[in-house]
């Protein structure tokens, strides 16, 4: 069985997923103007997701959302270190493998799909050649600064591009398959 590792994730236009201090306000800013019968794919993407592997920085984030945002679906913080607070659902585990060991793991579990979520998660799954899908929702502002989605890589990495999606709220989709070399 093959495992699909999938990011679904925002991006500001200069690239950035957060400040350089990790604060997503401009993007809780842009959302505001988000219909609210409108998702942007993001339950359909979650609706065959078994496992969300995220990064610690994210984790953090995501412990300031009310209610818990991920219901039942297995999490795995995926930085050594970490304590989890007794808030967390029973669903969260730490990890502090490798992608490919992880990932391994998880397939031996039964995973078919795993959800990317943070900037170094996302990089370290990408180097490690782990990554399938990447669908980047790009908010209409520049940062100038902040955290990259994407950091440097030892080579390049290919994408096919599969579809594109203008909001008319301003927010631009789209999904890029990777490129396997055979």
């Amino acid at each position: 069985m093959t495992i699909q590792c999938a990011v679904f994730i925002a991006t500001s236009l200069d690239g950035f997923i957060a400040r350089e201090d990790g604060s997503i306000d401009w993007l809780n800013e842009a959302n505001q103007v988000v219909p609210p019968d409108e998702d942007c794919g993001y339950g359909q993407f979650m609706a065959d997701v078994d496992v969300l592997v995220m990064g610690r920085n994210t984790f953090e984030q995501v412990l300031t959302f009310t209610p818990w945002p991920y219901g039942s679906t297995p999490v795995v913080v995926s930085r050594k270190g970490i304590e989890l607070p007794a808030s967390v659902p029973s669903s969260v585990s730490v990890s502090s493998e490798r992608p490919a060991v992880l990932i391994e793991r998880l397939s031996q579990q039964g995973v078919k799909k795993v959800y990317l979520d943070g900037g170094q998660t996302i990089q370290s799954f990408l180097a490690e050649g782990l990554v399938n899908s990447i669908t980047v929702t790009t908010i209409p502002v520049l940062l100038g600064k902040g955290k990259p989605l994407f950091g440097k890589l030892s080579s390049d990495v290919k994408l096919k591009h599969k579809s594109t999606k203008a909001y008319p709220f301003g927010f631009v989709q789209s999904e890029y398959l990777v490129h396997r070399a055979v």
